[in-house]
């Protein structure tokens, strides 16, 4: 009689959890004040370089018709979203070292999953098509005006949107429905492997669905992108003259940078085997992936194009003008 009233106590226990947990605590970085005001500064300042990069681009492409092709409305699109990625995690964690709550409510939490998850989604297939534009232009340059028109660039800008979305939906309601066990979230945000830390019982499962069901999602674009650019790196490598060369790999050389720090900190978190995972370690990643690279990639485009800094002193000088 003892062991069914000890599961029954358990079940009992995991609805409590269940139904009272309405908000999480995100344990973050810890409770140090002097450390808390130096995050504080450090992200802040990261918030206001990743927002002003990414929105002087959107202003430049939508401005500048010099920039009005289809891999600047690629670049526009992911600087929209690089800005989105940010504003879902960086406004929290600022207000939690400003005020010291840490608290997070229970839709809120999932909203921020949600958001988070189709954002990293929709990234993956934006850089799909990003280096299938570099293919067509590097390998078919003769037909790239017709194979990459208006019609067909917006098509995939929204299918990457579209199909980002969806592709977290059955993950995000299977979570929201599961028992929790705690509400301590051990990380500054809420990511989707502590968040399943916190599920009552045997999670192994439900891990392995959740790795299935992204790479079924995942794959895809990710096969080709690699495809895309092992075509690249043949053309490129088939070219008689240097000068070619060093042209042709100009033109892909800032995506083919980003596409390397997405993947490379992405499969870092990700792919990690759970046996030696360290939380401090995995904060520290996370912390290169959502919050650094949206504020790289802006800088990536600038540094290393010549059109987009020509676009922007077109634009300066047009502003002082006008003043």
């Amino acid at each position: 009689m003892s062991i069914p009233f000890k599961e029954e106590l358990f079940e009992t226990t995991a609805l409590k959890n269940e139904t009272y947990i309405n908000e999480f605590i995100l344990l973050g970085f810890g409770n140090h004040q002097m450390l808390k005001i130096f995050l504080f500064l450090v992200f802040l300042l990261i918030y206001i370089g990743t927002m002003t990069g990414n929105l002087l681009i959107i202003l430049l492409i939508a401005l500048d018709q010099h920039l009005q092709t289809p891999i600047y409305f690629f670049l526009g699109s992911l600087s929209c979203l690089e800005s989105c990625c940010s504003s879902n995690i960086l406004p929290q964690m600022l207000s939690s070292f400003l005020t010291g709550n840490n608290m997070i409510s229970f839709k809120g939490c999932f909203v921020q999953h949600y958001l988070f998850g189709s954002f990293v989604s929709v990234e993956c297939y934006l850089l799909s098509a990003m280096s299938y534009d570099r293919y067509l232009a590097i390998c078919k340059p003769l037909h790239y005006v017709t194979m990459m028109n208006g019609r067909t660039c917006f098509k995939l800008i929204a299918f990457s949107w579209v199909n980002g979305f969806m592709a977290t939906a059955v993950t995000q309601f299977i979570m929201s429905q599961s028992a929790l066990c705690d509400n301590k979230i051990d990380h500054f945000f809420c990511d989707t492997f502590p968040i399943i830390d916190l599920f009552c019982g045997d999670t192994h499962a439900f891990k392995l669905f959740l790795y299935t069901l992204s790479s079924i999602f995942t794959f895809p674009p990710s096969i080709l992108t690699l495809t895309s650019y092992a075509f690249i790196i043949l053309t490129i490598v088939r070219m008689p003259s240097s000068r070619g060369k060093q042209k042709a790999f100009s033109t892909c050389s800032s995506h083919l940078l980003v596409v390397t720090i997405f993947y490379g900190t992405l499969m870092s978190i990700y792919a990690m085997p759970n046996t030696i995972k360290v939380s401090g370690l995995h904060k520290m990643l996370s912390v290169i992936y959502t919050i650094l690279t949206p504020m790289l990639n802006p800088v990536i485009y600038t540094l290393r194009n010549k059109e987009v800094k020509n676009a922007f002193q077109r634009f300066i000088s047009v502003f002082f003008l006008r003043i």
